[in-house]
């Protein structure tokens, strides 16, 4: 029976990973890639470590060092791509052509590289672009 969870669980984390690995190559611009593979292969991580947790079960050392890296991959994944996108987004790497709203412009300020606060004046991205504070 836990050969079948494993091999369930392998197979659903390669799926997310193979999906993390579609959307790299698929995406136009940084920011979807970022966010497809993030998302995908974080969840491909935690699967594949469930799985690795559950063929160990008699082994209480490597059951406690897979459900740690789940945790550090689920904390440090989204803030790893939250800091690439912000440095793309300083580096002026330009968004996809199709891209409707670029809710930043304005926000940041040149010489400090600092997001304005906008929510504390109650302006929107629209009225305020002003980084006085």
């Amino acid at each position: 029976m836990i050969e079948w969870i494993t091999s369930a669980f392998i197979i659903l984390g390669a799926g997310f990973m193979l999906l993390a690995a579609a959307g790299i190559l698929r995406m136009p611009d940084i920011w979807m890639r970022m966010h497809c593979s993030t998302k995908s292969a974080t969840l491909g991580i935690g699967f594949m470590q469930i799985a690795l947790a559950a063929s160990f079960l008699h082994d209480l050392g490597v059951v406690m060092r897979a459900v740690i890296t789940i945790g550090f991959i689920f904390q440090t994944a989204p803030v790893a791509a939250h800091m690439i996108g912000r440095a793309a987004y300083l580096m002026k790497i330009p968004l996809w052509q199709k891209t409707l709203r670029n809710e930043l412009k304005g926000q940041y300020s040149t010489e400090t590289s600092r997001l304005g606060n906008v929510f504390a004046t109650g302006k929107g991205p629209e009225e305020s672009h002003s980084l006085e504070s």
